[in-house]
């Protein structure tokens, strides 16, 4: 039994696993439907200034989206529908989360060669 989770530990820390499941999982969806997630990353960013707290907001949201739990404005919902919620578990959902708040931060962004 250890030994089995010792391989499923290992399977989802890897980067290619990594970003086949934030691929498969959001970023199709996003890129498919030209949804801006540096965009929403950033606005994420600049009203929860931390990732806990981000965390904690997307959780919600991507458990039962609605405009009201968005944080997005009413015009962005004229262009781009709230989605259904998406069917991950609990951990699933905190690992995608954890990998789209990784690819899309600043920090990396601002550290030098």
């Amino acid at each position: 039994m250890v030994k089995k989770h010792l391989i499923l530990i290992l399977i989802l820390s890897s980067p290619i696993f990594s970003e086949t499941f934030l691929e498969k999982n959001c970023l199709n969806c996003h890129k498919r439907e030209k949804i801006p997630s540096e965009l929403i990353y950033r606005r994420y960013l600049t009203q929860f200034s931390t990732h806990r707290v981000i965390k904690e907001k997307l959780q919600v949201y991507l458990k039962g989206p609605k405009k009201e739990l968005s944080i997005m404005p009413k015009q962005f919902f004229l262009k781009f529908p709230p989605k259904n919620a998406l069917d991950l578990n609990e951990t699933q959902l905190k690992k995608g989360i954890e990998l789209y708040l990784k690819k899309f931060d600043v920090k990396k962004q601002l550290t030098l060669p």
